[in-house]
């Protein structure tokens, strides 16, 4: 399969130019090479924190800079170094080696861990880094066998979890603080190879990390294992029969094992073997680098070695060469370097990208050049243009349908107007009005681009997409296009339907009344329409067009007329002749807010009744008036307020002077009416009726009863009747606090201690139960936060023994693979569908409290809503102190006067 791959050189020889001035042979010519220093033959390298570090078979360990020069190298092991190890986010080398052959201990075989921060200086020519430990790998209870594998995991420093693999399938495990020796050891063995043998090498170790979770992959000649870590004892799952020999196993970035066989590269995950890619040959060494695959794979039939760069992804050779006997591979300073037996050194790094787009440009391979952009997560703005070049490359084949396809990949990088320009041609209109659609679906089309669209569909007679792009499936969806402009296009190409319906839902009432009347002369329709549209709108619109429809539809646009007059007319015939009575009986003005004239009031008669009852009926439909004109769907009134105040106060038209200052909220006034009538009860029924729930008032109103108290307790005679009942609406609501209903009536000499003496006693007992629950409360509280502080602390010290035998979703049998959560429920890995992370049984709770979290923090930055409790609350304080007790309330900086910034919490 691979040699149907197209080969690429995206990669280019470094070795010269880091090899160039190397110390103790560098190496010669174009080629670099390990430093003549280093004596031994190299048996083990590592590369990590910009160095390289190689052990070779003299037991000496040296570490190369990015020139390969030698920085230093000292004598880590009395003979040879056989495995080492550089770690990533701590500056330490562990290594495997023999010790003193001459040592009266049992094996020779110790691991050593050096610290490369601190080195100790041993003359003029030699550095050793501070060896902080040593131990010996095989003991009593771990026997002693030939190690074929080695791998380090950094836990969290400075826990280590090292695995050794053994020539007999055994795997020794030690972990934790190897510096201190504070460590714990453990076995852990393979299956038994098919046909009963037992010794069967490791051949390769991996780690894989997922959270907390450990899992080692070990791999056999004859099989690939797993092992979970994360529970005691530790779980062995074979996820195949197959194997492979040491050097061909790598772990992938994103940790799937690789292993490398004759006849195909295995990738492995957790639940088994993954994909597999067929390229024939041996695998000396596999690797994984920057997201492709490194294979040395030797031909058998030559027995030539050849180094391939697989980009899996775009399923190309990214770099192909020969290579000699290559004894080692290891990925540092982002490159790829290869150390031969004879100690030279090959060195590759990748190009960089305009230079691999440059060489698949000259060979117009411009998917290939797309997908690599793509694969690689390159800047929008170069895939832009690579999509541009290839959309150029096929409008210059005349293959115009594939290249605005190109073309509408680029919106957002590439300016509009260099692709209308290559398709105004009308054989390419079809191309134009489809990348004129993705520009409006986008947002980023302009009064221009909208134009242009609806002459596309104005010249190609394509009502049906004309339809699409003015309305919605429903009729009801967001204007994706400049309302003025679709308007002016539509009506120029004598599309009146989709003109007007532009105007109509955009509001533009006058445009759609135009064209119905103008254009389309549907008189009845444009009546209806302007009945309903709200009053004042209606008139600006009657007014406008009320010449033409009076002409083509006198009667009905009368009755419109009427009826937006609101009775007008009736209520000036009524105001003329109410205004005649009153001239014809001038004299003082009774309580009653009617004229008596010189008339004694014993001698009414039935001219003066008819006279009442007619200002009693009129006040009745004026009331009616001023209600109708103002309704609460109004914002504003019909007619001038400060008109109708002047002219209610005028003729004592009480009524209608509550009206209007209970609609201008102006409720002190109301008040004072009352107060300079002296009618108590009138008083009291008033401000149940601006303040009361129960009679449908705004309880935000509540100051109205501290401004009533005030009035009794300044008013110096004996009103306790009516303080009785005011404190019995007060108590009801919970309007004024207690302490201040005491200190204003305690104002009044003529009221007495009985008067509120019962109220006290409640409002004492209420108040000592509040306490009372309180504290239940608060000790309900602390018992549930040390509950919940000892559960954590349990969590995060003590060990979870999860032993369910039953899946907790389908209730059977619990079997491999199983995943385990802490709140101890288990489940099959297939009952947990695509999200194993979560568990399903406590996933709403947990949801449904980090809702409720997520809206107190919206909470917080809604700064109205905030002050519109405050304002509505009859106590401020508590509403305060409900943001304390949620957190919502946070520190928040302020700058003082003096420039400097500090913390109010």
């Amino acid at each position: 399969m691979a040699t149907l791959w197209r080969k690429f050189e995206f990669f280019e020889d470094k070795a010269a130019a880091r090899g160039r001035g190397g110390g103790g042979g560098g190496g010669g010519g174009s080629s670099a090479a390990v430093p003549a220093d280093i004596a031994g033959r190299v048996t083990c390298c590592s590369g990590s924190r910009s160095r390289v570090a190689v052990g070779c078979d003299d037991g000496t360990v040296g570490l190369l800079d990015c020139g390969f020069r030698l920085s230093y190298g000292f004598q880590a092991h009395a003979s040879s170094v056989l495995f080492l190890q550089q770690l990533k986010q701590r500056n330490v080398l562990v290594t495997v080696g023999d010790v003193d052959q001459s040592s009266s201990q049992s094996s020779p075989i110790c691991l050593k861990v050096f610290d490369l921060d601190k080195v100790q200086e041993e003359g003029s020519s030699t550095t050793t880094p501070l060896c902080v430990q040593i131990l010996r790998v095989f003991t009593d209870h771990f026997p002693q066998a030939k190690i074929t594998s080695f791998m380090v995991l950094e836990e969290a420093p400075p826990i280590l979890l090292i695995a050794i693999g053994l020539d007999n399938g055994l795997i020794y495990c030690i972990k934790g603080d190897i510096a201190r020796e504070r460590i714990t050891r453990f076995k852990l063995q393979v299956e038994a190879a098919s046909d009963g043998s037992t010794s069967l090498p490791i051949t390769g170790l991996g780690f894989r990390v997922e959270g907390q979770a450990h899992q080692l992959f070990a791999v056999t000649p004859s099989s690939v294992t797993l092992f979970n870590l994360h529970v005691q004892p530790p779980r062995r799952q074979t996820l195949d029969q197959i194997g492979c020999q040491t050097n061909a196993v790598a772990m992938s970035d994103r940790m799937d094992l690789i292993i490398g066989r004759p006849e195909a590269v295995y990738f492995y995950e957790v639940d088994g073997r993954g994909p597999c890619w067929a390229f024939d040959g041996e695998k000396k060494l596999v690797g994984w680098f920057r997201g492709y695959l490194l294979c040395i794979i030797e031909d058998q039939r030559t027995l030539k070695g050849t180094l391939n760069v697989y980009d899996l992804k775009n399923r190309l050779i990214a770099h192909s060469m020969p290579v000699g006997d290559v004894s080692h591979l290891v990925c540092e300073w982002g490159y790829v370097i290869l150390i031969m037996a004879d100690k030279k050194i090959l060195c590759i790094g990748e190009k960089d990208m305009e230079s691999k787009l440059d060489m698949l440009f000259k060979k117009n391979l411009y998917t290939v050049a797309i997908n690599l952009v793509q694969s690689q997560q390159a800047d929008p703005a170069l895939t832009g243009e690579v999509l541009q070049k290839y959309g150029d490359h096929l409008y210059g084949k005349q293959e115009y349908d594939e290249a605005m396809s190109q073309y509408i990949h680029t919106i957002g990088y590439l300016e509009p107007p260099y692709v209308i320009q290559k398709f105004l041609d009308a054989k390419r209109i079809y191309n134009l009005t489809n990348y004129l659609e993705m520009l409006h679906d986008r947002g980023l089309a302009s009064k221009d681009h909208t134009t242009l669209l609806l002459n596309c569909y104005t010249k190609l007679k394509d009502v049906e997409k004309l339809n699409d792009f003015i309305k919605d499936e429903d009729g009801i969806g967001e204007i994706k296009f400049d309302v003025e402009t679709a308007i002016r296009v539509c009506h120029a190409a004598g599309y009146h339907e989709h003109a007007m319906f532009v105007a109509k839902k955009a509001g533009r009432h006058e445009l759609y009344l135009k064209f119905l009347l103008e254009d389309l002369g549907r008189y009845d329709e444009a009546l209806q329409y302007i009945s309903s549209l709200e009053a004042n709108q209606a008139g600006l619109t009657a007014k406008e067009y009320g010449k033409i429809l009076v002409e083509h539809r006198p009667a009905e646009t009368v009755e419109i007329l009427l009826r937006l007059a609101q009775y007008l007319m009736e209520f000036l015939e009524n105001y003329i002749k109410a205004n005649h009575n009153t001239k014809e009986t001038n004299g003082k003005e009774t309580t009653n807010g009617y004229k008596s004239g010189t008339r004694d009031k014993a001698n009414l008669g039935e001219e003066d009744t008819k006279i009442a009852k007619s200002i009693v009926d009129r006040r009745r439909k004026g009331l009616a008036l001023l209600k109708s004109a103002w309704t609460s769907e109004m914002q504003d009134p019909l007619y001038d307020v400060d008109l109708a105040l002047i002219l209610c106060n005028t003729h004592a038209f009480k009524d209608g002077l509550f009206f209007l200052y209970e609609k201008l909220k102006l409720y002190k006034e109301v008040i004072s009416c009352y107060k300079q009538a002296h009618d108590h009860q009138g008083l009291i029924a008033c401000c149940k009726k601006l303040g009361g729930s129960s009679q449908g008032g705004d309880p935000s109103l509540w100051a109205v009863w501290g401004d009533l108290l005030k009035y009794f307790g300044e008013l110096e005679e004996d009103c306790s009747k009516e303080v009785k009942e005011v404190l019995t609406y007060i108590e009801k609501e919970d309007v004024v606090p207690h302490i201040v209903v005491l200190q204003t009536l305690s104002k009044n000499p003529c009221l007495t201690l009985s008067v509120v003496k019962d109220y006290i006693a409640r409002k004492l007992e209420q108040e000592s139960k509040f306490i009372e629950d309180d504290r239940k409360s608060i000790e309900s509280d602390t018992e549930e936060t040390e509950l919940m502080k000892r559960e954590i602390e349990d969590l995060k010290t003590n060990v979870k023994v999860f032993q369910l035998s039953k899946c907790t979703a389908c209730t059977f049998t619990l079997d491999l693979p199983a995943v385990h959560f802490m709140r101890m429920h288990s489940f099959h890995l297939r009952c947990l569908g695509d999200n194993e992370k979560e568990c399903p049984e406590c996933a709403p709770e947990y949801r449904s409290v980090m809702e409720a979290k997520q809206k107190l923090e919206q909470n917080a930055r809604d700064h109205d809503l905030f002050f519109r409790q405050l304002r509505g609350s009859k106590d401020g304080f508590s509403v305060v102190a409900d943001y304390f007790s949620k957190g919502i309330v946070s520190k928040t900086t302020v700058p003082p006067k003096n420039g400097r910034y500090g913390r109010i919490t």
